[in-house]
């Protein structure tokens, strides 16, 4: 399942390894693995430790960057369900996108900068989609508002 990108993992001097959890349940799986460029794609190097009633995880430290990474669960590669964000890879499937900040509070920004504005509003999904953000503003709809009234 490799997949050659060139991502932003500098290892160069200065930067602190990050602590990274990776989490999986599944009911009836037997061993987990994970594979991505973090580790050249050799699912031995990650196996992920089983807490019993099919949750399995993994604790790991990585350079801040960007990886690709799949699950390996009985030895079917799966994209990770609990990833943010996937891309499609080289076999036809997809990897996740793991991207590792360099702190703590780099992360926690990032992740407030994907929350959904407070005057954003959520529409149906629509024969299967998933849903869209529309983003408004109260300039933008008094516009159309004035526009209709004419």
């Amino acid at each position: 399942m490799k997949h050659n990108h060139n991502h932003d993992n500098t290892g160069g001097a200065g930067l602190q390894l990050q602590p990274v959890r990776f989490e999986f349940t599944h009911p009836t799986a037997t061993t987990v693995c994970i594979a991505g460029t973090f580790n050249q794609w050799q699912p031995e190097a990650k196996i992920l430790h089983s807490s019993g009633l099919g949750h399995w995880w993994k604790e790991t430290a990585l350079a801040p960057g960007t990886y690709e990474y799949c699950l390996i669960v009985d030895g079917q590669w799966i994209p990770d369900p609990l990833a943010r964000e996937t891309v499609p890879n080289p076999f036809g499937g997809k990897n996740s996108v793991l991207r590792v900040a360099s702190s703590p509070e780099a992360a926690h920004l990032a992740d407030a900068e994907n929350l959904p504005l407070k005057n954003d509003h959520f529409v149906e999904s629509v024969a299967g989609d998933h849903p869209k953000v529309v983003k408004s503003s109260p300039l933008k709809n008094a516009i159309k508002q004035k526009k209709t009234k004419i």
